[in-house]
């Protein structure tokens, strides 16, 4: 219901005085060099796919695949570009948060890397604000400041890696992985490789493979819910209002989940597990420049041009019931 004073006011919402406190930076440097670790082995792999495409799809599916293609310094060099690019884009992203609270004396933490055992090696990077934002612009630039500093980076790492990338016939897609294509990428393969004939498939580079992971980190961190930096942003555009979009991105992750792709449903649970509503400001009412709003509208664009409905290809609710079945 909220307090009112003594004439009947509505009182703005009081936030509690923040108190420092010693930051423990050993976990933020333990968590980046498990993350480098598990990011490179990773990376190994898709080096060594890239190298040896057509030899790794055959020895793989014959079950004779083994470790010493890991070892070649070609392999090794390319699995360190990888991680290099990788964790530069995701820790410009981190930073942009991060060194805009400091411009705005706002408390927050170094990036915490996620390592994990997934097909880019990490689940992303996140920083701890630690003081309350009470302004609509504070919100509005520290939630604008990562993705897009993490997509203008990915970009050149896109157009370079797909310079170098190659074109091989297709590779049958029983047992590869198939990645998905934000429209960014095919404009950009346009401009790059303009020529590809049919019945050809382009082998990503590890450089243009993480300016696609780049991408893709961008996009999540867009969507318009909650802590993420689109419920900042949006959020700093029409205020409260924003919580109505929070069920309905929740139904379209749903429905993402049993139509794309899988791991939409997980998302939407992360999503639900971090909160729908975005916490109040000092001055609801504060109005945005005009600058931050074109900026906001850059920022919709930006998502649209990043997004991708199927991240893997063939990872359905009804393509796991079919291999379960079958």
């Amino acid at each position: 219901m909220g307090e009112f004073n003594q004439a009947g006011e509505r009182l703005s919402p009081s936030f509690p005085d923040y108190k420092p406190q010693k930051a423990k930076i050993w976990i933020n440097i333990v968590l980046f060099v498990v993350t480098f670790i598990s990011t490179y082995i990773v990376g190994l792999t898709w080096s060594a796919s890239f190298i040896y495409a057509e030899a790794v799809n055959e020895l793989s599916s014959q079950g004779e695949l083994g470790t010493a293609i890991f070892f070649e310094p070609r392999v090794m060099i390319l699995a360190g570009l990888y991680v290099l690019v990788l964790l530069g884009i995701l820790s410009a992203h981190e930073l942009g948060h991060f060194l805009t609270c400091r411009h705005y004396k706002l408390q927050a933490t170094w990036p915490y890397f996620i390592p994990a055992p997934t097909l880019i090696g990490t689940l992303g990077a996140f920083i701890k604000i630690k003081s309350p934002i009470t302004r609509k612009q504070q919100l509005f630039d520290i939630g604008v400041a990562g993705p897009l500093t993490s997509f203008f980076l990915s970009l050149p790492a896109l157009a370079y890696g797909l310079s170098l990338s190659r074109v091989v016939p297709s590779i049958p897609s029983e047992g590869s992985i198939v990645f998905g294509e934000p429209l960014i990428l095919k404009i950009i393969t346009r401009l790059v490789l303009p020529d590809i004939p049919p019945g050809n498939d382009i082998i990503l580079h590890p450089i243009a493979f993480a300016g696609w992971v780049g991408i893709l980190v961008t996009a999540f961190n867009l969507f318009p819910v909650g802590q993420l930096d689109g419920g900042h942003v949006i959020y700093a555009l029409i205020g409260p209002r924003a919580r109505r979009i929070a069920p309905l991105i929740i139904i379209f992750f749903l429905i993402m989940g049993v139509f794309f792709w899988v791991g939409w449903l997980v998302w939407a649970l992360i999503i639900f597990f971090l909160g729908l509503r975005h916490p109040r400001l000092l001055d609801e009412k504060e109005p945005l420049s005009s600058s931050r709003k074109l900026i906001g509208w850059l920022t919709l664009v930006i998502f649209l041009l990043s997004f991708i409905p199927d991240p893997i290809k063939g990872y359905t609710i009804f393509d796991l019931i079919s291999s379960a079945s079958g």
